[in-house]
């Protein structure tokens, strides 16, 4: 089944199951997708910081921690997170805030968040603080009887534990749902084209955009006229509006645009841009007939840490020796096969492997020593490996829709790896437009 054409402006060119179209919708109600952080941080009942579990319901994380600050008078830098949870969800995770006593919660009463206390401890929850993440999502709308979709399900899900899982690519939230222009900036700053990338970010419309939006980048990008631009852009689009004001100022210092930008923000374009060709490298690994969850000669793996989890910093190249003893130690999980997220730095693998890494490289013009990003370095990459099938063990229940008579609905259930996407998993049973999975 081919894939729709806004995946394969991200990289991803086919699907790893050979089932139909589940079709559907997701979040037709924002309790449809429920997400719970996994960690392996144990509280005590001492220590600066007050470790919280937060539930919150259709709230955005960052809106979250500047609401939470303002209520409790303190700055936003007191409040800890492990990771950043979907908006239109109902997501639970660990927060932590320092110097602050339980009681002083009581003052808080913001709509639909929950706090409660876990206990206190001398480390902060930071970023990649967590193992991975359970979901439990609702997929409805479905045109199939229950009886269709049950069965569609159960040979999607054999297909899916065959292999061991779907291949690992970076989901379309990655690169923007409605407007996926994050690769296409990294890939400009990555040549060095500053002002190209900028204009491409602030004024580059997208057709899924609103009307009033599309027209407004249409005449910044036919006028460069960034006076007249901030009176017509909303204000919801304040991260363009920033680098419209910042050039207003400082007329040709496309760079510095980038840097009023939150660091989180401006770092995300190559990284965005390293994820395509992530993406196209594992597409045509597929392609190619070569396995997910064995190694053969040539290949980069790497090894699982303490937690568990891959550690992309321990790696070795397979040799024709060491190709049996490697994929006992995969079958184990132990070892994972690896794919580049080329950088400055990059090591490539050889063998069949490593002519199909650098056979994307040279398609696409790939200039490694782009990824230094000379101008601004803070956005530059060394480059990493990434594992590339990522373990899933999906369950399911089905049932009739009672928002949408006479459709179907199911229920799927599955934990993740962070740095994960649910829809990887989900495409491959709905195997539809990625704006119906947003």
């Amino acid at each position: 089944m081919d894939v729709p054409d806004t995946e394969k402006q991200i990289g991803i060119n086919l699907y790893s199951t050979d089932t139909a179209s589940l079709g559907g919708k997701l979040r037709q109600e924002v309790e449809d997708f429920v997400v719970k952080e996994i960690t392996n941080r144990e509280e005590g009942e001492t220590g600066k910081y007050l470790i919280l579990e937060l539930s919150k319901l259709n709230w955005d994380t960052h809106h979250m921690i500047r609401s939470l600050s303002k209520v409790l008078r303190i700055s936003q830098k007191r409040i800890g997170v492990a990771g950043t949870k979907d908006k239109r969800a109902l997501t639970t995770q660990k927060i932590s805030i320092s110097d602050l006593e339980a009681s002083e919660l009581e003052k808080v009463h913001l709509k639909d968040i929950e706090l409660k206390v876990l206990g206190r401890s001398k480390k902060s929850v930071e970023l990649g603080d967590l193992t991975g993440n359970e979901f439990e999502i609702t997929v409805r709308n479905i045109d199939l009887s229950t009886e269709e979709t049950e069965a569609l399900l159960e040979k999607t899900t054999e297909e899916i534990l065959a292999a061991g899982g779907v291949p690992n690519f970076f989901g379309i939230q990655r690169f923007g749902a409605v407007r996926p222009v994050t690769h296409l900036v990294g890939k400009m700053i990555a040549e060095g084209d500053f002002e190209k990338a900028a204009m491409t970010y602030i004024a580059e419309p997208f057709p899924e955009e609103p009307e009033e939006t599309k027209a407004a980048r249409s005449y910044v990008k036919e006028t460069r006229d960034f006076k007249t631009g901030l009176d017509k852009y909303p204000l919801r689009l304040g991260h363009e509006r920033a680098m419209m004001n910042h050039l207003i100022a400082n007329p040709e210092d496309y760079a510095g645009a980038f840097l009023v930008l939150p660091k989180n923000l401006y770092r995300m374009f190559v990284h965005g841009y390293q994820s395509f060709i992530y993406n196209r490298i594992l597409s045509l690994r597929i392609e190619r007939g070569l396995p997910l969850n064995e190694a053969v000669e040539g290949d980069i793996v790497c090894f699982k840490n303490e937690a568990g989890l891959p550690d992309n910093s321990r790696t070795e190249v397979i040799t024709v020796e060491k190709v049996n003893a490697i994929n006992r130690l995969i079958k184990k999980g132990r070892a994972f096969v690896t794919a580049p997220l080329p950088g400055y730095a990059s090591e490539f693998a050889s063998g069949v492997p490593g002519e199909i890494e650098k056979e994307i490289i040279e398609e696409l013009k790939v200039r490694l020593e782009g990824f230094r990003v000379e101008e601004v370095q803070e956005m530059g990459s060394r480059g990493i490996r990434r594992e590339v099938l990522l373990k899933v063990d999906p369950s399911f229940r089905v049932s009739e829709d009672e928002l949408n008579p006479g459709k179907s609905k199911a229920v799927l259930e599955f934990s993740l790896p962070k740095g994960s996407y649910a829809t990887t998993v989900l495409r491959e049973y709905m195997k539809t437009e990625p704006l119906q999975m947003s």
